[in-house]
């Protein structure tokens, strides 16, 4: 382990590239312990764990992927959740819409410029509807329990609604959002590994202190009495720990090879004939995007009817949609396995597969070259996926159904739930890729530099 640390501080570009990656995940951190102006956060959490405890609830979803910024209402309250949301909207437009398929088949960089624009402005439009939602909601908490909103801030009223301190957390956290949003896209660009992924990963990460206290707390070690967490539950949790962790990286790094067989093959200067070779077909071609983008999609219609309040149809909307229930679980599942293929058919194209295996002399045996083998590929790649998308979506509903059973704290069972641990392994085993591959490149060129020498 020290040597391969001491291998990958060894390589300059790789040492800048790490330590920019950390400095911006602190910058991360640091705004996540930064409130709103105006409103007491240590208040604030307090009555946050008290209207959310007892039942799993979307709003503690929501701060354990915020890192704990959600409950004391920060400047990053809203998380990366916004960008996310407007990044599926441009995705689906992008499939329904042959016009912008069109344009980024016929020039890629400027589709690709012009898509980013969208989403940014698609981001602005969701944080700032968020915000608003957000600021009507402390609005309500301090209505119950004066203290939360400074007092002067809401005596500046306009048609009975404190206009500043609306302005106030929309701008606030609009602004925090294209922060963690920017942050994101320079760690893509100049760091190490996907750049939202790892913010959401920091923030998963940083709720671990509290959720070992919380363990610790419900054991009840200083009594002989027996706490509301027993070491039975604790060591089944365990055992549902170690099985996502297996699970995910078995789905995610699992592949179906298929053969080849090549008529002539040429090799720098030489053609050979003959030859075999095989495609790696990944049994999850997506990784954990369809978590991520399904827990998104699930959380934004659900917290707009939570933030609205409850005893309407809003609010039955909301206890529906609320981690844990039924309707929940059954729509998280068709999510995963919707997403699953969406994305695997955006980034997947069999056809560009079939035309460079015809042009370089390969064939699939047993498969004429050219259509054939474009549906073959496809059909293969659709049941690989299914089983795929199926295992992905078990591995995310077991901790909530052991949970159930088992009668665990929501706080507990939202970070050893699969929705967090599968984002948390996805993104580790992404990030460590990508340094393995810089690893290998730097010995590749060192190799032709020798060379090139001699």
């Amino acid at each position: 382990m020290i040597e391969a640390v001491k291998r990958i501080f060894a390589i300059p570009e790789l040492k800048t590239k790490i330590v920019f990656t950390l400095m911006m995940l602190m910058i991360c951190r640091i705004g996540a312990h930064i409130p709103v102006p105006g409103i007491n956060g240590d208040l604030a959490v307090r009555l946050f764990h008290h209207a959310t405890g007892g039942s799993q609830n979307l709003f503690q979803l929501m701060d354990v992927f915020s890192g704990g910024a959600f409950a004391h209402m920060t400047i990053i309250a809203l998380g990366v959740m916004p960008y996310i949301s407007a990044s599926i909207i441009m995705q689906l437009l992008m499939a329904l819409v042959p016009s912008l398929q069109r344009e980024i088949k016929e020039s890629p960089d400027q589709g690709r410029r012009k898509m980013g624009k969208w989403i940014r402005l698609f981001t602005v439009g969701l944080a700032f509807f968020q915000a608003g939602l957000f600021a009507k909601y402390a609005v309500q908490l301090n209505a119950g329990t004066p203290g939360i909103i400074v007092p002067e801030l809401m005596d500046l009223q306009l048609f009975g609604m404190p206009w500043l301190f609306y302005m106030i957390v929309m701008f606030t956290m609009t602004a925090g959002t294209m922060l963690l949003m920017w942050i994101g896209e320079q760690i893509s660009e100049k760091g190490i590994g996907n750049g939202i992924s790892l913010i959401i990963t920091v923030g998963i990460l940083a709720s671990l202190p509290s959720t070992i206290g919380s363990i610790i707390r419900q054991l009840n070690l200083d009594s002989q009495e027996p706490g509301q967490l027993t070491f039975s539950s604790l060591v089944v949790l365990a055992i549902v720990f170690v099985l996502i962790i297996v699970g995910t990286i078995l789905v995610i790094q699992g592949q179906r090879r298929i053969s080849l067989q090549y008529a002539r093959r040429v090799v720098g200067r030489q053609e050979n004939q003959g030859g075999s070779a095989y495609i790696p077909l990944k049994i999850n071609y997506a990784g954990v995007i369809p978590v991520i983008f399904a827990s998104s999609l699930l959380m934004f219609p659900a917290t707009i009817a939570q933030f609205i309040g409850r005893g309407n149809v809003l609010g039955q909307i909301a206890h529906w949609f609320s981690p844990g229930t039924t309707v929940h679980t059954c729509l998280y599942v068709l999510l995963i396995i919707f997403f699953t293929y969406f994305w695997t058919a955006t980034q997947f194209h069999p056809e560009q597969i079939a035309s460079d295996m015809k042009k370089n002399g390969a064939f699939i045996p047993g498969i004429r070259q050219g259509k054939p083998t474009q549906d073959y590929l496809e059909a293969t790649m659709n049941r690989i996926t299914l089983a795929g998308a199926l295992f992905l979506a078990l591995i995310a509903i077991l901790p909530t159904l052991v949970s159930r059973l088992l009668g665990v704290d929501p706080t507990i069972s939202h970070f050893f739930g699969g929705t967090s641990l599968l984002i948390l392994v996805g993104v580790v085993l992404d990030t460590t890729k990508q340094i393995e591959s810089h690893l290998l490149m730097k010995r590749y060129d060192g190799f032709m530099r020798r060379a090139r020498a001699r």
